[in-house]
Protein backbone atom coordinates (compact mmCIF):
# COMPACT_ATOMS: atom_id res chain seq x y z
CA UNK A 1 0.00 0.00 0.00
CA UNK A 2 2.68 2.26 0.80
CA UNK A 3 4.36 1.68 -2.28
CA UNK A 4 1.16 2.28 -4.54
CA UNK A 5 0.91 6.10 -2.61
CA UNK A 6 4.77 6.64 -3.29
CA UNK A 7 4.62 5.66 -6.54
CA UNK A 8 1.80 7.51 -7.31
CA UNK A 9 2.98 10.60 -5.86
CA UNK A 10 6.04 10.24 -8.21
CA UNK A 11 3.90 10.39 -11.16
CA UNK A 12 2.05 12.86 -10.27
CA UNK A 13 5.24 15.30 -9.37
CA UNK A 14 6.82 14.33 -12.89
CA UNK A 15 3.25 15.44 -14.93
CA UNK A 16 3.78 18.59 -12.73
CA UNK A 17 6.64 19.36 -14.26
CA UNK A 18 4.95 19.71 -18.26
CA UNK A 19 4.93 22.53 -19.39
CA UNK A 20 1.84 24.20 -21.76
CA UNK A 21 2.09 27.81 -21.98
CA UNK A 22 -1.17 27.88 -24.07
CA UNK A 23 -1.58 30.51 -26.47
CA UNK A 24 0.06 33.71 -25.78
CA UNK A 25 -0.24 36.88 -27.79
CA UNK A 26 3.63 38.16 -28.65
CA UNK A 27 3.08 41.47 -31.12
CA UNK A 28 0.69 42.98 -33.53
CA UNK A 29 -1.42 39.47 -35.01
CA UNK A 30 1.35 37.33 -33.73
CA UNK A 31 1.18 34.50 -31.59
CA UNK A 32 3.24 31.60 -29.47
CA UNK A 33 2.66 28.47 -27.81
CA UNK A 34 5.49 26.18 -26.17
CA UNK A 35 4.79 22.97 -24.74
CA UNK A 36 6.88 20.42 -23.07
CA UNK A 37 7.20 16.98 -22.07
CA UNK A 38 7.18 15.88 -17.84
CA UNK A 39 10.32 13.55 -19.09
CA UNK A 40 12.64 11.98 -22.07
CA UNK A 41 10.79 9.02 -22.33
CA UNK A 42 8.03 9.89 -24.83
CA UNK A 43 10.45 11.60 -27.02
CA UNK A 44 9.01 14.22 -29.27
CA UNK A 45 6.01 12.16 -30.80
CA UNK A 46 3.39 13.87 -31.04
CA UNK A 47 4.65 16.81 -29.01
CA UNK A 48 4.98 18.80 -32.33
CA UNK A 49 1.84 18.06 -33.87
CA UNK A 50 -0.76 18.97 -30.68
CA UNK A 51 1.30 22.28 -30.69
CA UNK A 52 0.40 23.26 -34.71
CA UNK A 53 -3.05 21.82 -34.29
CA UNK A 54 -3.65 24.25 -31.50
CA UNK A 55 -2.64 26.74 -33.52
CA UNK A 56 -4.46 26.30 -36.66
CA UNK A 57 -7.49 25.87 -34.11
CA UNK A 58 -7.03 29.01 -32.43
CA UNK A 59 -6.57 31.18 -36.17
CA UNK A 60 -9.71 29.05 -37.17
CA UNK A 61 -11.37 30.22 -34.24
CA UNK A 62 -10.45 33.86 -35.19
CA UNK A 63 -11.22 33.49 -38.82
CA UNK A 64 -7.78 33.82 -39.92
CA UNK A 65 -5.75 31.19 -41.81
CA UNK A 66 -2.86 29.66 -39.83
CA UNK A 67 1.15 30.58 -40.79
CA UNK A 68 4.40 29.54 -38.85
CA UNK A 69 6.66 32.12 -38.11
CA UNK A 70 9.02 30.10 -36.29
CA UNK A 71 9.43 26.34 -34.95
CA UNK A 72 12.13 24.84 -32.88
CA UNK A 73 12.39 22.18 -30.81
CA UNK A 74 15.15 20.38 -28.55
CA UNK A 75 17.68 18.21 -29.70
CA UNK A 76 17.98 14.70 -27.86
CA UNK A 77 19.82 13.55 -25.43
CA UNK A 78 16.62 14.43 -23.61
CA UNK A 79 18.36 14.10 -19.98
CA UNK A 80 18.90 15.85 -16.94
CA UNK A 81 16.36 18.57 -17.45
CA UNK A 82 16.61 18.61 -21.42
CA UNK A 83 13.20 17.46 -22.13
CA UNK A 84 11.17 17.05 -25.17
CA UNK A 85 9.88 20.73 -25.65
CA UNK A 86 8.52 22.95 -29.33
CA UNK A 87 7.89 26.34 -29.34
CA UNK A 88 6.15 27.67 -32.34
CA UNK A 89 5.74 31.11 -33.17
CA UNK A 90 2.78 32.09 -36.12
CA UNK A 91 0.46 34.26 -37.16
CA UNK A 92 -3.24 34.00 -38.25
Amino acid sequence: MFQKTILTGLICGLAACAADTGVVGSGKNLYFIEKQQATGFPGLGNLKAEVFNEANSFCTKKGGQFEVSKSSETQPPYLLGNYPRVSLEFRC
